[in-house]
């Protein structure tokens, strides 16, 4: 009783050509195919890229400034 038989299965494909046509489900599964290339691509390409490079920053004048702006407080 919780399987479906085969006779089960044929009945739900037939509906679904009759309802859909053989046309309509070909378009749609080229459409899903055309989906996982381009996604499969992206991540290609995503791994292709280039790591970015960091810019470092020399705090030492700010570390000036600061200490500058501290001197004349007092």
């Amino acid at each position: 009783m919780g399987s479906f038989s085969i006779w089960h299965w044929l009945v739900v494909i037939v509906v679904i050509m009759l309802l859909f046509g053989r046309g309509k489900i070909s378009e749609l599964m080229g459409d899903v195919a055309k989906g996982v290339k381009s996604f499969k691509k992206g991540l290609a390409d995503d791994d292709d890229e280039p790591e970015t490079k960091t810019i470092e920053t020399n705090s030492a004048p700010m570390a000036n400034k600061a200490a500058e702006e501290k001197s004349k407080a007092t």
